[in-house]
């Protein structure tokens, strides 16, 4: 009677990634390395040096825990000391970086969400490290002037475009659940439906999908070499940590309304001006100024410190933190 013989068991590396979020001038900022870009399919070597997250490979005989491994990275890469740390997401999906090759192993990507309270100032970081703004990755993604340019000159179009693309809309029908339209009104707020700003992971994988961001372009997407040329949407960054980095920010808009996160990004003494400017740049919303302040009273999540402000100009009361909070109820939030 013959045997079959046993099936080789699949090969899998784990990948810790971090996006190690700060405030900088009430600017959120993410903390990057330089990385060169790895082949694209076609083993064409890649021209431009891109930012990654922090990063390693996960060792079980060096490691406890993930968590462990992950501050010693951030520490080890930047020199930067961690607070609040939630682990995000698993990337498993087979063909999201352009460096897979058959037979090598398979690398799985688990993603991280940090907050640092103080930005590491340039001179000690590694030479390679630095801080950048988010919204440099996402540059759509920032409504606090108003909505951005770019939806309509260049992003909605070509969006609109591919999703009136019926034979693409079939090929893809199968799996799918819904049509391209009705997601891209969900995700882009198109045909007079809101923005939410939450769905920053979603609005990132219609444009890969669609073919419109490098990533997509690198990993050889279909509708991305079908392309003659692609519109400049932010920076790009190695393997899928862009995606990472979307998961993030999608991620700590939506703890801002039922976790007080956002102090672990702020100064011990604030004033209520610095706090609001905090929320918005990480909501990427504009808010009225009474109506936060409103808000902030009646979920009394700080206290005055009974000290003013020493900046020029008038003097602002400051206040902090009120951590009495936390026992009170359960989500303590700004409901923005």
């Amino acid at each position: 009677m013959s045997q079959t013989a046993p099936q080789a068991q699949p090969l899998i590396d784990i990948d810790i990634a971090a996006a190690v979020v700060t405030l900088d001038h009430e600017s959120p900022q993410i903390l990057v390395a330089r990385s060169a870009e790895p082949p694209d399919q076609q083993g064409h070597a890649a021209e431009q040096v891109l930012w990654s997250l922090p990063s390693g490979r996960f060792d079980p005989s060096r490691y406890r825990t993930l968590e462990i491994a992950l501050r010693v990275f951030v520490t080890d890469q930047a020199g930067c000391d961690l607070g609040y740390v939630e682990q995000l997401y698993t990337f498993g999906d087979r063909g999201r970086a352009a460096d897979e090759e058959e037979g090598r192993r398979h690398v799985v990507s688990i993603g991280y969400l940090a907050l640092t309270g103080g930005i590491t100032t340039p001179s000690a970081l590694p030479p390679t490290a630095r801080f950048r703004p988010w919204y440099r990755f996402f540059p759509w993604e920032d409504w606090r002037n108003g909505r951005p340019a770019m939806l309509d000159t260049s992003l909605m179009p070509l969006l609109t475009q591919w999703a009136e693309d019926r034979a693409g809309e079939q090929a893809e029908s199968a799996r799918r659940a819904l049509p391209r339209a009705i997601r891209l009104r969900q995700c882009f707020g198109a045909d007079g439906s809101p923005w939410d700003e939450e769905k920053v992971l979603e609005r990132y994988e219609l444009l890969y999908e669609a073919g419109l961001v490098q990533e997509a372009v690198r990993d050889g997407r279909p509708a991305a070499l079908a392309r003659n040329q692609w519109p400049n949407l932010g920076e790009p960054m190695s393997f899928d940590h862009r995606r990472i980095l979307a998961t993030a920010m999608g991620r700590l808009r939506g703890k801002l309304k039922y976790r007080p996160v956002v102090f672990e990004l702020m100064p011990e003494a604030f004033t209520l001006t610095a706090l609001q400017h905090s929320v918005e740049a990480i909501s990427g919303r504009h808010l009225h100024k009474q109506n936060f302040r409103r808000l902030v009273e009646n979920t009394a999540l700080v206290e005055p410190t009974g000290k003013q402000s020493l900046t020029r100009g008038r003097p602002a009361a400051l206040f902090r933190f009120r951590s009495d909070v936390l026992q009170e109820r359960p989500a303590p939030g700004l409901r923005l």
